[in-house]
């Protein structure tokens, strides 16, 4: 019989050009971010550059986890490779925590000690890094959508040119009134943006590495869609996990009734099949056990 493994091959080939431009362009943007902060004094600016720098290390890393994770399964990674992209997403998501809390501390400090900002100047740089940041959006959005790794990048991205439009409305502030310390409150506006988006992701991603349920599967309604089936008595044993941001897998004992032993390869191969069509389960594996021998002393979902 058959393993009923359906597995879906998601699009991991295409887009590396892409990849590769908006790298190039935003390592371009960061030393030009830096020398312009430096010269016009802005924190604000800094703070961009950073997490400028940031999003390239974000896009490199992404890169290089969609390169391992089109590596098929061997006898060292038996489920293959495609979570490489998932522990990416757990770095760069790690990574945009961290600048957050960095660049909360310096905009503090800088209202203890406030320092003089040239507003023109940080407006055109910024100016420019918005271009930048928007060219960068539109390279890697429509891979963002199916790619928990490549929306963490795009992620670092959408907060930096949030960023940008900040620093351009304190330079625009700051040319026309001289208020400094709207550049440090701008840099706590970016990194509270910054802490609620990452935070809102990451939660996902520890899931999945954790063997966490896929969150639209709740495995009781799971057991109950097999237990429909002619034939099958009850499920025990189960776990269900997602094996990678786009499949799940289930493993569980299944008790077949008295009387339908002879039909139970039959019945196993129609449980894979229902589970399959209701609810996407692309690897499921099943043992079988007759309900006159049923294992006792057994939990119904977990050991």
């Amino acid at each position: 019989m058959p393993h009923g493994h359906h597995h879906h091959h998601h699009d991991r080939e295409g887009g590396d050009g892409k990849m590769a431009a908006a790298v190039g362009v935003n390592l371009l943007l960061t030393i030009a971010q830096i020398i312009g902060g430096i010269v016009s004094g802005s924190l604000a600016m800094i703070a961009d550059a950073l997490h400028n720098f940031s999003d390239a290390a974000s896009l490199i890393i992404a890169f290089w986890a969609r390169k391992i994770a089109r590596r098929p399964a061997d006898d060292t990674m038996t489920f293959g490779y495609a979570r490489a992209e998932i522990v990416a997403a757990l770095i760069n998501l790690t990574t945009l925590i961290v600048v957050g809390f960095y660049l909360i501390y310096e905009a503090v400090m800088r209202f203890f000690a406030p320092e003089p900002v040239t507003g023109w100047l940080v407006m055109v740089i910024a100016g420019v890094a918005l271009v930048i940041d928007l060219i960068t959006a539109a390279l890697t959005y429509s891979m963002a959508k199916n790619s928990v790794n490549i929306r963490a990048a795009f992620m670092h991205n959408l907060a930096d040119a949030m960023g940008s439009v900040a620093v351009i409305l304190a330079g625009a502030l700051i040319w026309a009134f001289g208020w400094n310390w709207v550049d440090p409150l701008m840099t706590l506006l970016i990194a509270g943006y910054i802490l609620w988006m990452a935070w809102s992701e990451i939660g996902g991603v520890v899931r999945i590495l954790m063997l966490g349920t896929p969150p639209q599967m709740a495995p009781e309604t799971v057991l109950a869609t097999a237990e429909e089936v002619d034939g099958v008595d009850s499920l025990h044993h189960a776990h269900l996990w997602s094996m990678d941001e786009h499949d799940a897998a289930l493993q569980a004992h299944l008790v077949v009734k008295s009387g339908a032993w002879a039909r139970a390869d039959a019945i196993k191969q129609e449980v894979k099949m229902r589970l399959s069509e209701v609810h996407g389960l692309t690897h499921v594996t099943l043992e079988m056990e007759c309900a006159t021998h049923i294992c006792s002393g057994v939990k119904r979902i977990g050991h």
